[in-house]
């Protein structure tokens, strides 16, 4: 009896034919929401450390080294590549890459690091984004919202048209 049972045991297992993959050979792709590791963007990174707050694993270090340089660490060593730091970052800086084979004997290839130039408050000492393009054109004194320039457009004005201004500003003449 026992021998007929093995008999047909083996006649199931062969009828199935292949259930896994021959991974080594032929890799399947990765599914299309496939989270592998983090890859971060200098370029589109601002400093906010939300990624590094939001983290489960603590694997995103946020330092600051001196006034202006914050740098950020990914150090990939427990990631359980969650996504939540993608998912946190306002400026997309952070992707998931669709890598899984991510195995290495130098924990070092895991590892990231990002140098940012921030500037830095004067009350506080903390660090925040350098100025824009626009802001930098302000600092240097083309200013269009200035309200001193306002003010001195209405004295102008009141001045060449004649009208009595008190405190910078041009009285209504009935």
């Amino acid at each position: 009896m026992s021998l007929l049972s093995k008999v047909k045991e083996a006649w199931v297992g062969l009828r199935a034919g292949r259930v896994t993959l021959a991974y080594p050979a032929a890799p399947a792709p990765a599914p299309e929401r496939f989270r592998g590791r983090p890859i971060f963007d200098a370029a589109k990174c601002i400093g906010c450390a939300g990624c590094a707050n939001n983290c489960p694993a603590r694997e995103i270090l946020v330092y600051d080294v001196c006034q202006e340089i914050r740098i950020l660490k990914y150090l990939g060593r427990r990631c359980t590549y969650c996504g939540r730091c993608a998912d946190v970052c306002p400026e997309n800086a952070i992707t998931m890459s669709r890598e899984f084979e991510t195995a290495t004997p130098r924990i070092g290839d895991l590892q990231q690091r990002i140098e940012l130039f921030m500037s830095t408050c004067q009350r506080c000492g903390r660090c925040f984004d350098p100025p824009s393009k626009l802001d930098e054109l302000k600092l240097r004194g083309y200013r269009f919202d200035d309200l001193e320039n306002e003010r001195w457009i209405f004295r102008s004005s009141a001045y060449l048209e004649g009208q009595p201004v008190v405190d910078d500003v041009p009285l209504e003449m009935d």
